[in-house]
């Protein structure tokens, strides 16, 4: 059998096939203790059509043709070029030795890069699967914010219900006779909480402004905010002296 003509024959085929990926180089670059000539195949892992694999793993495969190969197994070894950890790369060799013991007495580098592709493509889609379920459970723990979201409309409604219904509160807490007094004699909310008869209440109105105070931090003009108070006040014990006259006219 004349070996020497049966390598020339894979090499000139390997050629014709890979192309880019096939050439020859010397052996004090393939980690391999030998003379003979000396060729390396570059091997990457396919690109999927989502996207996913920005950086796919690549490796070259260092081949050398024996004085009896293919009747005995080549020289091989293994380099990662991109993402391969040494661990993976062992186990890659150790396979592929395998398999080359397994298909002695035929011309077997194409089937061992064919086998490497399919390891290399296999090992690492698994880690690339693994990363997208794990990107995907960090979706999952992304708290989205719900409610109403806040704008200038919401606010002012807000602030609205806000003012009237501190001001009804402390519309109750005004001793009846305040109430019911003659409109011309009737003190205004500010001039009834500026005399020295709301102490009383003093206390309770500071709870509730601390309680609205820990709801929200916004901060109100404090003239205007007076000014619509007491105009809301005045609104309210108007209502309620004009309901208390009606019921006295009624008794009578």
């Amino acid at each position: 059998m004349d070996y020497i003509q049966d390598q020339e024959m894979e090499i000139e085929a390997l050629e014709a096939i890979l192309m880019d990926e096939f050439k020859e180089i010397h052996s004090g670059e393939t980690g391999l203790s030998t003379s003979n000539r000396c060729f390396q195949i570059t091997i990457s892992q396919d690109e999927d059509s989502d996207g996913l694999i920005t950086n796919p793993a690549q490796l070259a495969l260092f081949f050398s043709h024996t004085e009896r190969y293919p009747d005995e197994p080549p020289l091989l070894n293994v380099k990662s070029l991109r993402g391969i950890p040494s661990e993976d790369l062992r186990i890659l060799k150790e396979k592929l030795q395998q398999e080359a013991s397994e298909n002695l007495g035929m011309s077997m580098i194409y089937t061992l890069v064919t086998s490497a592709k399919e390891w290399l493509d296999e090992r690492f889609s698994e880690d690339n699967d693994e990363n997208a379920e794990a990107e995907e459970a960090a979706k999952d723990d992304v708290v989205v914010p719900h409610g109403e979201p806040v704008t200038v409309d919401t606010f002012l409604a807000w602030r609205e219900r806000y003012e009237a219904e501190l001001a009804l509160e402390r519309a109750k807490l005004m001793p009846e006779a305040v109430l019911s007094a003659p409109k011309e004699k009737k003190l205004t909310g500010r001039q009834w909480f500026e005399s020295g008869r709301a102490k009383g209440a003093a206390t309770v109105i500071e709870e509730l402004d601390e309680e609205d105070d820990e709801d929200s931090d916004i901060d109100f003009d404090d003239e205007d905010f007076e000014d619509d108070e007491d105009d809301m006040l005045e609104h309210y014990l108007a209502e309620k002296s004009d309901s208390t006259t009606h019921s006295s006219s009624i008794a009578n």
